[in-house]
């Protein structure tokens, strides 16, 4: 079942990572790299205070909100990510998709592209009429 999101609550960084929190781990936070639901918070990441990050009890990995996802291992802001994918469903260019949040066409480009990427391996892993 699809979740509706309300535009207004993607409007700063600590609204998104509350967003990916509550759709990621809708009961609790499970290791990305074993699945264990066996977790402990190890703090905030230094350059974004509202990433969280955990430790894995049982494989003792860390990670944190974004690891694993379509969003992790880049500069712009979790926000930033977040409002271009909002405006790609809308079905604008990737030039007013740039205009809108002040970015750099090419960088538009390469976001629209990892992220239709992202998409498209979300949907390949749950085809349509699985839940």
């Amino acid at each position: 079942m699809t979740r509706l999101i309300s535009i207004s609550s993607l409007t700063s960084d600590a609204a998104c990572f509350e967003q990916i929190r509550s759709l990621r781990w809708p009961d609790k936070v499970t290791c990305p790299h074993c699945g264990s639901p066996e977790t402990i918070r190890r703090g905030k990441d230094g350059t974004q205070p509202e990433r969280r990050r955990y430790q894995c009890k049982r494989c003792d990995k860390r990670f944190d909100d974004l690891t694993g996802t379509v969003f992790e291992g880049h500069h712009q802001p979790l926000k930033v990510w977040v409002l271009c994918l909002y405006l790609m469903s809308l079905n604008l260019s990737n030039q007013q998709i740039a205009r809108e949040l002040g970015l750099n066409k090419d960088d538009t480009q390469a976001m629209t592209e990892q992220l239709r990427r992202g998409v498209e391996k979300k949907n390949a892993s749950n085809p349509v009429g699985e839940c």
